[in-house]
């Protein structure tokens, strides 16, 4: 029964990572396409990782450390890379973190 739970949380993972590549090819700016590939990595991630949980029970702590760390820093990541983007020039239509003069 571990198994089957173990490959369909993996399959599941494997699913939004083709999701998200097609979403990364659809969006129309770099921010929508940053915002689906960090939320698609992270669930992808831990999903995959939850499977390798269930199929290898002895390598439960490693891998829930390493899922642990994926959730601390893949929304700081992409922080990052969004205000790197708006310093760099390339905003929305709509532009909340604009300076008012």
């Amino acid at each position: 029964m571990l198994d089957i739970l173990g490959y369909l949380f993996i399959t599941l993972g494997v699913l939004v990572f083709i999701v998200s590549s097609i979403g990364l090819l659809r969006m129309p700016d770099v921010y929508t396409r940053m915002h689906i590939s960090t939320k698609a990595t992270t669930i992808g991630t831990i999903s995959v990782l939850i499977g390798a949980c269930f199929l290898e029970p002895t390598w439960s702590f490693k891998l829930l450390l390493i899922a642990l760390f994926i959730l601390l820093t893949n929304p700081l990541s992409s922080s990052v890379i969004a205000r790197a983007t708006h310093k760099d020039g390339l905003t929305l239509q709509i532009d909340e973190l604009k300076e008012e003069k």
